[in-house]
Order: C-alpha cells, then structure tokens, then sequence
C-alpha cells in the first residue's frame, strides 16, 4: 500500500469510527436522558447523527472522499472514481473503524467494551426501510455531484440522514459498515447479530437501484468522487 493510499485508508477508518461513535454514543445517551420517551430518543439520536456527519465529511473529504460507507465506495468504483485497489482498501478499514467506534462508545459510558446485540430488526417492512434508505442516500450524493455542487454535499447527506431516521421503518442504517459495528453494543441503536446480514442485502439492493436510475437520468454522470472529491496526489 502507498502513502497516499494508506492516508486515505486511516481517513476512511477514523472517519467510520467516529460516526459510528456518534451513532452509538448519542443513543447511549438519549436512553439515560429521556428514558421513557423513545420518540424523544429518536429525536435526540437523529440530530447528533446528522450534524457528527456534516462534520466528519467536511473533516475528512479532502483526504478520502469520505464515503464511510461500503455501498458508497462500491457505487464510486462502478461509475469511475475508486479503482478496485482503493476500494479493496476502503471497504475493510470502514468496517474496523465502525467496530472501534462502537466498541470507544460502550466504553465512554462505561460498558463493557463488547456486547453482542439482542435488538431484533427483521421484517419485510425494516428490509424494505433500508432498500429505501440506501437509495435515497446514493441518490443524493450522485445527485449533487452531478449538480456540480459537490461542496454542499456534507450538508445534503447529513439532512438525509436525519431526515430519513424519520421516514424510513428501519431509521435509516443504510450502511454495511455502520450495521456491522452497531451489533456490538446491546444499546438504542444496536442490531442483534442474526438481524444483519438482510440489512446489509437490502443496503446493496438500494445501492444497485440508485446506481441504475443515476446512470439513466445522467447518462453523462461523470467519473467523481464521492462524496466530496479528494486530492490524488502523494503527498511527502
């Protein structure tokens, strides 16, 4: 692996980590705040995810591209922008860092470092929720790329993110990684084991989809990164 590769890779792992942090921490968090409320929880848990991801992209985009996401890493190397080396690369250091993120939120609230889920999510309806919640991501992000206005990208993507806590059955996982990371922690967001591998199926389902619609309604869709373009050179 090159310098230049490696750096995008400890982007792409940090960056993970820390939303997965925010995702974990935050409903940690709002439990213990409004314990008998779980609209509130929600609330609570979808307004810290989706400023931590403003942020985080902003932080992190000019280094990677701050994708943070298998699906989206999947969706830029298909249109051009990640060859399959990178996303060899990104795809593994996303998944460690969504585990490190749980596993530093378990421990900041003082739990044990790893506990297996027992949130069960499985329904036509939560798959169908996350099918929904994929393809609407993608379709912002390659939606705004193709605007040209990449740089407001940050912005798009964690108001989606937010909103679609709300709208979607499943709140909006929308991402292998996160999913991952979030069968550590027997907390607000966790998800039991057994529960995610349809998750993640129903992720790279709305990935495909967008992916398809993308090309036809921009059938001059540009070889970009995502979610914010990233420098290609090595820096010494």
């Amino acid at each position: 692996m090159n310098r230049d590769l490696a750096r995008k890779a400890t982007a792409e792992a940090v960056g993970t980590a820390l939303l997965v942090a925010i995702v974990v921490g935050s409903g940690i968090y709002a439990q213990r705040l409004s314990p008998d409320d779980i609209g509130l929880q929600l609330l609570e848990n979808s307004i810290a995810t989706g400023a931590g991801l403003v942020a985080l992209i902003l932080a992190f985009g000019s280094v990677s591209g701050a994708h943070f996401n298998p699906v989206v890493s999947i969706a830029d190397r298909v249109l051009g922008g990640l060859t399959t080396k990178e996303l060899a690369v990104y795809v593994p250091a996303q998944v460690l860092g969504a585990c490190v993120g749980a596993i530093v939120a378990n421990l900041m609230f003082e739990l044990d470092a790893v506990t297996l889920s027992t949130h069960t999510r499985s329904s036509g309806g939560l798959w169908l929720g996350e099918v929904v919640a994929t393809f609407g991501l993608l379709m912002v992000i390659l939606g705004v790329v193709r605007s040209g206005r990449a740089s407001t990208a940050p912005f798009a993507v964690g108001g989606y993110i937010a909103a679609a806590y709300w709208f979607t059955s499943s709140t909006s996982f929308a991402n292998p990684a996160v999913t991952v990371g979030r069968m550590l922690s027997d907390t607000f967001a966790g998800i039991k084991p057994s529960s995610a591998p349809a998750f993640v199926v129903a992720q790279l389902a709305g990935g495909a989809l967008a992916v398809g619609l993308a090309r036809f309604l921009y059938p001059d869709l540009p070889a970009a990164d995502m979610v914010v373009p990233h420098a290609h050179t090595d820096v010494a």
